[in-house]
């Protein structure tokens, strides 16, 4: 039976570790051909197996798979539906300091949800559930999965399947709930959107770089509202579905700044998930003050704890922290947790595995100080 609580957890993680370097050898093996698909995955598995049992032993009440058969944390999510290949970016997505690979997903005919290999992703970590955790499953928000589809439009047209965004929308959203209902049917019960189609609208340079208008970015605030809402709505009352906002994780860098009120009311006030996992740990956050908005029982997790570099944050420091934010939203319905995971990417962020569990240690242990669990 798995753990009786509800997700988010008042110790809690965004659930991306680092790859083990025997994971990044097998992975390279398999791309040169050098071993086959059942060597990889005896591999996979057996590194998921040791770290499921390393997140039980850090004393955590959600179990993942790391994101261990990923090499990106939204694009094999996005080649795993019928209708999406994989295809070279036209343009790199350009990080403070880095750029991305040239990876990218297109539309290569109708989207449908059905056979999506995270459901088997699940299931493996499904078996590990006991009477303290519950299995996760994390992938990119719908509205993340639209933006990259539709923004790719130009380079690789889709009007050979769908007369417009529209219409390419109402399938995103069928094959997302068809995703889901597969998770539901297999035992999943908390399911994680991962979204930084939000946190693009708060910073203005990267608006102006990408061309859009303050008008532009009220529109694309409801069209992520509705993608998102649209596969929500309805969804088993057991089921929780929380996201995690991100303003970008790859290899310790980041993509935008700017704090959230720009975006709170439709995203706080009306996306209608149960929680939200938020950056706030460092002053490209902003204030607490945007948390005003959240609406109904929605619970808040505050990502203070930084999962970008490898020094340890002061305790005193993120207690205090939390009770600036119990100004905005009560103290029971704020937990704490790492602002990302630790390997959006398989290239993962510039630490180290202890270091890593460092973090996840001190997570935990302020939780109980805060929270008394």
């Amino acid at each position: 039976m798995a753990y009786s609580h509800s997700a988010p957890f008042h110790a809690d993680v965004v659930g991306s570790y680092l790859r083990p370097d025997e994971l990044k050898t097998a992975r390279a093996d398999f791309a040169a051909g050098r071993i086959d698909e059942a060597m990889l995955k005896a591999v996979e598995d057996r590194l998921i197996t040791d770290l499921v049992a390393r997140q039980k032993a850090a004393g955590l009440h959600v179990i993942t798979d790391g994101e261990f058969r990923r090499g990106w944390w939204h694009f094999d999510f996005m080649w795993g539906l019928n209708g999406v290949d994989h295809a070279a970016a036209a343009h790199r997505v350009a990080f403070h300091d880095e750029v991305t690979p040239a990876d990218t997903a297109t539309v290569t005919g109708k989207i449908d949800g059905h056979g999506h290999p995270f459901i088997e992703h699940f299931k493996f970590v499904k078996r590990f559930e006991d009477g303290d955790t519950v299995a996760r499953q994390t992938m990119p928000s719908p509205a993340q999965t639209r933006f990259v589809l539709t923004g790719n439009a130009s380079a690789y047209p889709y009007d050979a399947y769908y007369r417009d965004d529209d219409e390419l929308t109402g399938d995103i959203v069928a094959a997302y709930r068809q995703v889901i209902a597969d998770l539901y049917a297999a035992g999943c019960r908390n399911v994680q959107f991962d979204d930084c189609t939000w946190t693009r609208l708060c910073d203005r340079s990267v608006r102006e770089r990408l061309g859009w208008s303050d008008e532009d970015a009220l529109r694309l605030q409801q069209e992520n509202l509705d993608v998102i809402n649209a596969v929500i709505a309805g969804q088993p009352e057991d089921l929780v579905i929380t996201t995690h906002v991100c303003r970008g994780n790859f290899h310790s860098t980041w993509l935008s700044s700017g704090g959230y009120a720009p975006v709170a009311s439709k995203l706080f006030g009306e996306e209608n998930v149960d929680a939200y996992y938020l950056e706030f740990d460092d002053d490209r956050s902003g204030d607490f003050e945007p948390l005003a908005k959240v609406s109904g029982d929605k619970k808040v997790v505050l990502g203070l704890i930084t999962s970008k570099k490898p020094e340890l944050e002061d305790r005193q420091t993120i207690k205090d922290r939390i009770q600036e934010a119990s100004r905005y939203v009560p103290l029971d319905r704020l937990c704490l947790s790492t602002q990302c995971g630790f390997a959006s990417t398989e290239e993962g962020n510039k630490l180290t595995e202890d270091q890593q569990w460092a973090k996840i240690a001190l997570v935990r242990s302020v939780a109980e100080e805060v929270w008394g669990e």
